[in-house]
């Protein structure tokens, strides 16, 4: 067989060679396919023939098929996305933090004024776990309304908590009404925030039902947005 005639790449390996009935002389030389030279001169006929007319035409719209889809998959998997906050109450406003900047929960402690600092933002310093942290008040930072009545539990009994936040090697802590703890929900399911003062560092709202509590009615929750809430407190506070 001659190995320059590229009707060579007939692939004599797949009747007569290793592939096929192994009736080919030449194996007994060679002991396999890969080692004869009409099997490399045919590996580089194939790398070295040149390119048809439409070849580049027909990868350029196969490719752009394939980008066109994976974008669409990449943007479907983005307003998918499963998001994971902790979800807590305010007063009579049930807000939700990521769960990746929540450091710690602990009880409610005792608050030490900071002379000539405290305010309504920033109360104080708080112990936790003996390390002493600036403690804010979110609810005054959000501007929320003082509930002057009855608010709607989740459980017959509640305890306040302390919520220690870390983002950037900044913490703070802050006090909450009630817990709920985590939550998962679609990115796709945040609704745009009403254009009002109060609304500037939601990000969205999304609506909750607690699992397991027979509860009938859900709640609107507004999500926070983490990287303005840090930056407004490094600037007023810090």
């Amino acid at each position: 067989m001659n190995p320059a005639t590229p009707l060579n790449i007939e692939r004599c390996w797949n009747f007569i060679g290793i592939e096929g009935d192994r009736s080919c002389p030449q194996l007994a030389t060679y002991t396999h396919c890969r080692n004869c030279p009409v099997y490399s001169t045919a590996g580089r006929y194939l790398l070295e023939r040149s390119i048809p007319e439409d070849y580049r035409h027909q990868w350029t719209e196969l490719l752009a098929k394939s980008r066109t889809n994976e974008n669409s998959q990449i943007s479907h998997a983005l307003r998918t996305t499963q998001m994971t906050v902790v979800i807590f109450r305010l007063q009579r406003e049930w807000l939700a933090l990521s769960a990746q900047i929540f450091k710690e929960i602990s009880p409610a402690s005792v608050v030490h004024t900071i002379p000539h600092r405290s305010n309504q933002i920033l109360r104080g310093l708080v112990s936790i776990r003996g390390e002493l942290r600036l403690c804010i008040s979110l609810s005054d930072l959000l501007n929320l309304e003082a509930a002057d009545t009855a608010v709607q539990t989740l459980n017959p009994v509640v305890y306040s908590r302390m919520v220690v936040l870390e983002k950037a090697d900044k913490t703070w802590v802050f006090g909450v009404d009630e817990l709920y703890g985590v939550h998962r929900f679609h990115r796709d399911e945040l609704q745009d925030p009403p254009k009002s003062l109060t609304q500037t560092y939601t990000k969205g709202l999304f609506h909750w039902q607690p699992g397991g509590l027979q509860m009938e009615c859900s709640h609107s929750v507004s999500y926070l947005d983490d990287e303005l809430l840090f930056t407004t407190l490094a600037r007023k506070v810090l």
